[in-house]
């Protein structure tokens, strides 16, 4: 039977490949049976592959192919996504009723928390994207982002177990003060005024308030709803506390939720690379986040990187092969062959995230 060519450019979700995928420079990019899936084809095309053998198939092998595909997709969505989407849905509700002053299914919001973290090894901070998501959702989408990024640094830092689960909790509902906040300065895509600035400023007032009377969450998880924006020389807001007089879960949350904010698409900005938002934290925040957790935060969250496809800022993509410990965010990449020492080409940095080959 003879093995079909056919242009990357032609090439349709689910037909699987003929023979293993080489790139110009000799290294296997996929093996042969690999069946082709968005990600597939945006590899294919960053490599500049022109072309790839397909395994031949009849009309009705290709049908049955392409349900059995859809079927193997849908069995095969791991749970951390089905969580996180549960976990979407739930936060819509809970912002909902927290705009209307109506008690909050703390509960509920625990089980489902409970569920997500069950499953957090498929989270990666650097790497990891929300399927379908639109900007309406971005106060739902961070708040999760942000749970889960304090959850794993919390770790990271090596907090007591029994605080890893409150802090996860306080990254979740650090924002519940927004839903009382009109949605149409959350969603302004010009420079806000200094007035609705002070309006936006009240969130952090607001969530306190929602959360204080509240039994089944410890006293941290409220503060941190008021302490978030607080910063280490007193620059914060809305108390202006310092270092000392900040909650331990604040600090962790604050700069998730920093991290979170630079990496997110927004209505008056698009998203950082992760690796320039965490250069951008370690020098625009120095002073005014935990200087020590955002050090662990950069080594850990970099640690993952080995083996990742990314793309430059120049447009070509290549594979991170080291990465030098005391330049966590710049580390060596393999474009075909030639290695590029970020630590020395300065003007270039990591401009996106592919994910693993």
């Amino acid at each position: 039977m003879t093995v079909p060519t056919v242009a990357v450019s032609q090439l349709k979700y689910g037909e699987r490949l003929g023979d293993n995928v080489i790139t110009k420079m000799g290294n296997t990019l996929f093996l042969k049976g690999k069946v082709i899936q968005e990600r597939e084809l945006e590899i294919l095309k960053a490599f500049l592959i022109p072309s790839v053998y397909i395994e031949a198939k009849n009309s009705n092998e290709v049908e049955q192919v392409a349900e059995d595909t859809k079927v193997k997709e849908v069995e095969t969505v791991h749970p951390f996504y089905v969580e996180y989407h549960n976990m979407v849905k739930l936060l819509k509700r809970v912002f909902l009723l927290a705009n209307g002053g109506q008690q909050l299914p703390i509960l509920e919001i625990r089980t489902g928390l409970e569920s997500l973290i069950r499953h957090i090894d498929a989270y990666k901070v650097l790497t990891f994207a929300p399927k379908n998501r639109n900007l309406h959702e971005y106060i739902y989408h961070k708040s999760i982002l942000v749970s889960l990024t304090s959850y794993s640094l919390a770790k990271w830092v090596g907090l007591p177990q029994k605080d890893l689960f409150q802090i996860a909790l306080a990254g979740l509902l650090h924002d519940i003060g927004n839903s009382k906040v009109d949605s149409t300065l959350l969603e302004k895509k010009n420079k806000l005024t200094a007035a609705e600035m002070d309006e936006i400023k009240q969130h952090t007032l607001i969530g306190y308030q929602i959360l204080k009377n509240i039994s089944g969450i410890n006293e941290g998880v409220k503060l941190t709803a008021l302490q978030h924006h607080e910063r280490e020389d007193g620059s914060g807001y809305p108390l202006g506390l310092k270092s000392d007089k900040i909650h331990i879960y604040a600090k962790i949350v604050a700069i998730a939720d920093i991290f979170n904010s630079m990496t997110n698409d927004r209505y008056y900005k698009a998203a950082l690379s992760p690796y320039v938002a965490l250069e951008q934290l370690l020098t625009e925040s120095f002073g005014k986040v935990d200087p020590t957790f955002v050090q662990i935060f950069m080594n850990k969250s970099t640690q993952i990187s080995n083996g990742t496809l990314v793309k430059l800022s120049d447009n070509r993509v290549g594979e991170i092969v080291f990465s030098d410990r005391s330049h966590p965010t710049r580390p060596w990449v393999n474009v075909n062959g030639t290695i590029i020492n970020l630590t020395v080409e300065r003007n270039l940095f990591i401009q996106d995230v592919i994910g693993h080959i």
